[in-house]
Formats: structure tokens, sequence, C-alpha cells
């Protein structure tokens, strides 16, 4: 429990609501070739941009909690960031400092799942994405954990690997796989047995989130459990011939099976032990659910159900202790905006589409299930569509903005967030004319939140959680594009490392703070701003808020 917030001694609330808008994967990029943003015609933002205290905010990288400034943010930490005020070590950081300190192998999840395998002569599984992204998962993380269950005296692993392409380059999953099969191979000696035994695109199959495709999952049921699908003698023939066939970059390649003499080489079996080594939580629920749920089970027909040893690389939720058994404890994220808000009395709504609700919810929460407090606040979920973003890439941003100019309308919450995620979820599909389609969009609906923002007397504050669509193409060093054969530039569907806005529409403004706002911070500082905004006074240990009094 927290108590509730001081007033400021300089702020008052406004009569209206506190807004705060997360454009999702929109900053501000650093070559102009290539940035969706800047090319599309967006004049609300740009009037306000040009006419409202704004000032760039730092969404990657130590900024975010992550190892170094060489990576990118992501939704989720980034989120945790704004949800949280500070900055805590995440995913990436916890598991490497794990692997290097000992402590996982020396776990007791650990020691009991390589037992397992060892007592019963069984198959160690690991199941997760295959790339050096650093958002997911790492390449390293899963080596280190093959290298050492041989070193324990695990006879047989069988990895079921995703290819990434959104993380990293939309074709490179080859820079991973080769490498991966290489090394299985190399140490496949002395009666130990490795290899790669399925696997398919991340939007394929196994990694859906909030939701919102079970059949997704169902796929990667079938793929890595059953060994149903399509056989291939290798992971690398497998990735070949399918891109061959279907034009399909990595994320999106379908499922395979890897057989010898016409018999899928890892199903999963009774007695065997799995770790799902993605240590992000939101695309590896709903697996981990596939494995944990006893009985009936609603989502899809399951057919065989293993009796396994099954743990996460971390607990996915804190809250439901989800999954049971895991590597790496999370972080422990406490002492939220969230939290604050409601011991000070300040009523909340929050929104998005399925594609972001966790985000503005689950992630900005500290990574927690539900609501804080049922008496002030109220979350609405808008359902997203289940069909490639590039199709329809105005998304659901209509009508989440419909609900929250409604809201606005009402007067009843005092605190109002919402996420739009065009400039991520179509970015990450590389297809430039629609990240321009979904900005223009995107950008109407910010038209329209100010004019209800100004009308009941609030404070809108637009920001974003890192970037994406400010740089949709990929560039060598020197800054010159990558270029196809045939001169096309080459698409980058990976986030950005670039800052992203934080523009402050405050209509009712009466001087309280200098018009240039402070630079050189990082995202976690809205949550100070936000607080500033509604009249209080941010927690001491909290990061300082870009408002300049």
């Amino acid at each position: 429990m927290v108590d509730g917030l001081k007033k400021h001694s300089k702020m008052s609330r406004r009569q209206g609501p506190v807004v705060l808008v997360i454009m999702d994967g929109v900053g501000y990029g650093k070559y102009a070739e290539g940035d969706a943003v800047l090319d599309a015609k967006t004049p609300n933002l740009d009037a306000l941009a040009a006419s409202c205290p704004a000032t760039k905010l730092f969404a990657h990288g130590t900024y975010v909690g992550l190892p170094s400034d060489d990576d990118m943010g992501n939704s989720e930490v980034g989120h945790n960031a704004i949800g949280c005020g500070r900055v805590f070590a995440q995913g990436a950081k916890l598991v490497s400092a794990a692997i290097e300190s000992n402590l996982m192998f020396e776990g007791a999840t650990w020691q009991k799942l390589t037992a397992n395998t060892k007592e019963k002569e069984s198959t160690l599984h690991f199941i997760g994405l295959l790339s050096d992204g650093n958002v997911h998962s790492h390449i390293n993380h899963l080596k280190a954990m093959i290298k050492k269950a041989k070193a324990d005296g695990v006879k047989k692993v069988r990895v079921h690997a995703l290819l990434d392409g959104r993380d990293v380059g939309e074709t490179s999953a080859l820079d991973y796989f080769q490498p991966m099969e290489d090394f299985l191979k190399e140490l496949s000696v002395d009666g130990f047995d490795a290899r790669i035994a399925s696997g398919g695109g991340r939007m394929n199959i196994t990694m859906d989130r909030y939701n919102a495709n079970w059949d997704m999952v169902k796929k990667g049921w079938e793929t890595h459990v059953l060994g149903e699908g399509r056989f291939f003698a290798d992971s690398i023939e497998a990735i070949n011939v399918l891109r061959e066939e279907t034009n399909a970059i990595d994320q999106d390649l379908p499922p395979f099976v890897i057989a010898d003499n016409g018999k899928a080489i890892g199903t999963i079996e009774d007695g065997d032990s799995v770790i799902f080594f993605n240590f992000r939580g939101d695309r590896a629920l709903e697996m981990t659910a596939s494995f944990e749920t006893k009985g009936e089970f609603k989502y899809f027909d399951r057919k065989r159900v293993p009796s396994v040893e099954y743990a996460g690389m971390m607990e996915y939720d804190g809250d439901l202790h989800i999954p049971s058994q895991y590597l790496v404890v999370p972080p422990a994220i406490d002492r939220t905006m969230g939290e604050f808000f409601c011991a000070s009395g300040v009523k909340t709504f929050a929104i998005s589409e399925t594609q972001k609700y966790g985000h503005v919810t689950y992630f900005f929460n500290g990574n927690k299930l539900g609501k804080l407090c049922d008496e002030l606040e109220e979350y609405e979920e808008i359902l997203s569509d289940v069909i490639p973003f590039e199709q329809k890439p105005l998304m659901k941003c209509k009508e989440i903005t419909d609900r929250v100019v409604d809201v606005i309308a009402e007067g009843k919450f005092d605190f109002i967030r919402l996420n739009f995620p065009n400039g991520d979820m179509v970015g990450h599909t590389g297809v430039y004319k629609a990240v321009i389609e979904s900005m223009e969009g995107l950008d109407a609906q910010i038209g329209r939140l100010k004019e209800a923002v100004e009308k009941a007397g609030g404070v809108m504050i637009i920001s974003a959680d890192h970037g994406n669509a400010d740089d949709m193409y990929e560039h060598k060093k020197s800054g010159e594009v990558v270029r196809s054969a045939e001169g096309k530039p080459k698409a980058k569907t990976s986030h950005s490392l670039n800052p992203v806005p934080c523009i402050i529409f405050d209509p009712v403004s009466k001087g309280e703070y200098k018009k240039e706002l402070k630079s050189g911070l990082g995202i976690s500082s809205l949550a100070a701003t936000c607080m500033e905004f509604l009249g209080f006074e941010k927690p001491e240990d909290y990061n300082e808020s870009v408002l300049d009094f």
C-alpha cells in the first residue's frame, strides 16, 4: 500500500481531465529517407508541436532498464517505465546477469527440470524466439542453457525455434538458424543429442498475445508438441523452401516440423521437461496456459496434453503467478502511478484496442493483471481486427477516440490514458505506404482529442513508448539507405533507437511552469508530469517531470 500524494505547491488541478496519449511506435527519425512519421501529412501534430511546450524523451536502452543504449526500447518496458515513474532492470539484463552469475542454474527450477530429464531419460525442450533482438529473447541465453544442460548430464535437447523478423531484419533468420544448427551439431558428441525440431514465423504460430488470435497458438501446439505439419530434413531447408514458395518475410513464415524417416524428431511426450525461453511475458502467456491448464481447455482442441515439467524463463504474470515454475525472478515493480492515484482518490480510465490493451493496463501497472481499485478505475478494450495490419492501417484509432471523446465529455474521470497502436503494429509490417496511412489517420484523431480536451478545460500530454514508424528503411553506418538489386529500399520492421515526442497541450495554462520543457530525460518522466498536472507532488524517488517551474 502507498500513501496518498501530497498537494503541489505551484500547480493546481485543471477543470478537465489529464489525458495521456501514447502513440505507440512514433518517434523523431534520424534519417529523412524512411521516416514515415515525417513523410505523413500530420497537420494536427505539426501544429501542436510548433505551438505547445514540447521536448524529446529517450525511450531505449538504459532509459528503460535495458542493458545498454544500443538496445531498442519496446512497448512492454516502455509502458513499465511510464507507469511506474522510475527505471527497473528489465528482462534481458536480469536473465544475462542470472546466467553470468550461475544463479539461474543453481536455482530450484533449473535443477528440477534437468533432474527430471536425467531420471526419466527424457527430452529437454526449449521453445522461443531465435534472434538477438533482445526484446523477447536472446540467442545467447539459449546457447548458455543448452551448454549447461549438457554439462549437467542431460542427454537429449530439442529446440522449437520461432523466426523473428520484427526486432531484427525482416529476412535475417538464416543469420541465426545456420549458426544454431552448427552449434548444436558441434555439441552433439559424447552421447549428447541436440537438434532444432520445429519452427515457424512468430506472427504465424505460437506467439499470440491478449487472446487476439488463438489459432496461432493452436498451430504452435500442433507443430511443437504434436509434431504435426509439413516435414523437412532441417530448419535451413524449411526456411529456404517456404520462403521461395510463399515470399513471406520471417515473422509470417508458415510452421515446419523436422523429421527423420517420416517421423517428427521432437514431439513433446510424457516425462519431458519444457522451457519457454522468452523472457517477455505478453507473447508467452497463451502457450503457457496451453501447457498448464488442466482439464477442459476452451481455446482449441489440444488432442493430447503431455505430462511435463514446464517452466518459463521468467514469471510472466506476477499477480496470477504464471507460470507456476520459472527460471529468473522478474523485477518487482512497485509503487506505480496507478497505485498512487488510487490512494489519492484519482478516477482513472484506460483504453486501447486488443493489440495494446495489456500495455495500458498490465504493463502500465507494473506487470499486474486486473484493476488496482475497482471503485476508481475503469478499463476498456476495443477488439482488434484479426487481419494483417497493412490491410487496415487505421486499426481502431477512430473507435478508441470515439470512446475517449465521450468519456471526456462525461466528466467522470480525472486521468485518462490511451494507446494508439498504429505506429508500432503497422510499422512492423514494413509496408511504407500503409504506415503513412496509419499516421495520417492517427493525426486526425489527435485533432479530435484536442478539441474535446480544450472544451473540457483539460490537459493533453502526447508521447510514445518507443520509435518504429520513424525508421522504416535499413541504413548503413554512413546513413545511406540499403537497397536491393532493383534499387528498392530494404524495409526495416524493428523498433528504432530514436527519441519520442513529449507535447503538452494545456489551453488553460496560467503560466505556472516555463514554456521550455526539460530535455535529456527518459519516458519515465511522464509519470511525474501527469501527477503535477493533477495537482500533486511526485514521490521523492520518482524521476523528475518535464515541467520546469
